[in-house]
């Protein structure tokens, strides 16, 4: 690709599907100030349709868990590699990390002789776990970009300036087609009891959530007769055809959240978009043995569902490892596939979440605060 006097280059970095969607609009956002600005780098679909010039994909880098890195470590290495290797040709003006923080910091500190200054956005959630990552934002950091409210002040107070720009889901769009249109399209009626699957977007994500959700389905609908179930299904995912009657939604996966009765999750950006959706949710997540076992003994927060995170209490029932049973889950289903007390605490709860994610403009908060501090001509 050619270069255009004064044109400013960035390297950009999202691992994940939702880091992919955050980094899509924060390149958008960039572009409506600076139409010429070039970005290369790591990123997904949403990335690639706004001008990345993509590396490596997202499907090829969202590997989730301690003993699924070590497996994946010579392919992570390459990348690696190959990233340092852009950047010194490349020399861009700033580099923009998005959260990712496993790979991501470890570029920051391999870059650091380069001098290019880095943003990080979306910032890793070290106030859980992994505290001593701290040294590596204070150390080769140039920008922190917080998107909840409690955190500049526990970075701050660890000696890393951090700008707040609000949440990205104070501005969640609704759904590409409306309520009427999904359900002709899946051949439903409104009167319908309708249960949101969303195992995940990674397939080892898939992999072990999947047994446990058939057999939760399986028994929900020997209680709950004509019950619905529609699969939330990622791009670049396998899922089992393994259960009669399953809908499968691919192309507009919001839809699937908003418009359902209720929703089974794996813990991540969904649960939190359930959230924002109004649509009453279990959370749920399961990592290999080793990996679970490592993470329970350096998690220090309270929650895993950053809806329950936010609110700094219980407002949906979460089930970690060994407790994600069939069992469990449908006892924590079936009062939100009725008109309950439960359900409707659960939704008031959601009202208190959405108020605290600030106003709409993050993206545009975000480029512009990035702007102010890349130099380039």
């Amino acid at each position: 690709m050619s270069v255009r006097f004064n044109q400013a280059t960035y390297f950009i970095v999202a691992g994940e599907a939702s880091g992919d969607l955050h980094g899509g609009k924060l390149i958008q956002a960039i572009k409506k100030h600076d139409p010429d600005s070039r970005f290369v780098g790591h990123g997904g679909d949403r990335m690639i349709s706004e001008g990345l010039e993509c590396m490596f994909h997202t499907d090829q880098l969202a590997i989730m868990g301690f003993s699924e890195v070590i497996k994946h470590l010579p392919f992570m290495l390459n990348v690696m590699g190959e990233s340092l290797g852009k950047l010194r040709d490349l020399r861009p003006e700033r580099i923009i990390l998005i959260d990712y923080p496993g790979f991501n910091l470890r570029l920051a500190k391999s870059c650091a002789g380069l001098n290019i200054p880095v943003t990080y956005f979306i910032l890793p959630q070290l106030w859980a776990w992994k505290e001593n990552r701290i040294k590596s934002f204070q150390r080769y950091i140039d920008q922190s970009l917080s998107i909840f409210p409690f955190e500049p002040n526990w970075f701050e107070a660890r000696g890393v300036s951090t700008d707040y720009v609000g949440h990205p889901f104070s501005e969640l769009q609704r759904p590409e087609i409306i309520e009427e249109q999904f359900f002709a399209k899946h051949n439903l009626d409104k009167s319908d009891t309708i249960l949101t699957l969303l195992p995940g977007s990674r397939q080892q994500e898939i992999d072990r959530h999947w047994p446990v959700y058939c057999e939760t389905v399986n028994r929900l609908r020997r209680e709950k007769q004509g019950l619905k179930v529609v699969v939330g299904k990622a791009s670049g995912v396998n899922i089992p055809d393994s259960i009669e009657g399953l809908l499968f939604e691919e192309d507009d996966i919001r839809a699937a959240m908003a418009y359902g009765t209720a929703a089974l999750t794996a813990s991540g950006t969904a649960t939190l978009e359930c959230a924002v959706l109004d649509t009453p949710e279990v959370v749920c997540y399961k990592l290999s043995a080793i990996s679970g076992f490592i993470a329970n003994k350096l998690n220090k927060a309270s929650f895993a569902a950053m809806v329950n995170l936010i609110a700094g209490r219980e407002i949906v029932p979460e089930f970690l490892q060994n407790d994600v049973t069939s069992e469990n889950l449908v006892s924590a289903l079936k009062p939100l596939l009725v008109h309950s007390h439960i359900r409707r605490s659960m939704l008031e709860g959601f009202d208190e979440v959405r108020r605290s994610l600030g106003l709409p403009g993050v993206y545009d908060r975000a480029a512009n605060l990035i702007l102010k501090r890349t130099k380039h001509g």
